[in-house]
């Protein structure tokens, strides 16, 4: 391998960034505790969660790659905030890397609906 120097132009800023999760499991392996840490926030205590969507994309093999985990304590209307949180900021990412808006719309419009029928949903169960 040769090795050239790069022109004094030129600059890299590389870093190197960590975020260690930490998942604490019952004897039959259902998550009891969520926690996560990044090495650059200021905080000093790692951070509690309830759930956690962790996604990769294989480019070789084309496919996403996924780890979704939530805690016994996880509620189901925590669960529909969730989701349509998820879903609101995955229509933001998907617009800033596309700038295709008229689908970030139809992302947007789902979550929405999908929340608007949880809710409904919710009323019903409760009123019986």
């Amino acid at each position: 391998m040769i090795w050239l120097p790069l022109p004094s132009s030129i600059k890299i800023n590389m870093s190197l960034s960590n975020i260690i999760i930490d998942v604490n499991t019952d004897e039959n392996k259902v998550p009891d505790s969520i926690s996560w840490k990044a090495s650059d926030t200021t905080l000093a205590e790692a951070q509690k969660a309830k759930a956690m969507m962790l996604s990769f994309w294989d480019g070789t093999d084309k496919t996403a790659l996924r780890i979704d985990l939530w805690t016994k304590d996880m509620m189901v209307d925590e669960m529909a905030d969730f989701f349509y949180q998820t879903i609101m900021t995955m229509a933001d990412t998907y617009g800033r890397a596309t700038k295709y808006q008229d689908m970030v719309e139809d992302m947007k419009k789902f979550a929405q609906d999908f929340y608007q029928k949880f809710r409904d949903k919710q009323l019903k169960e409760n009123k019986a």
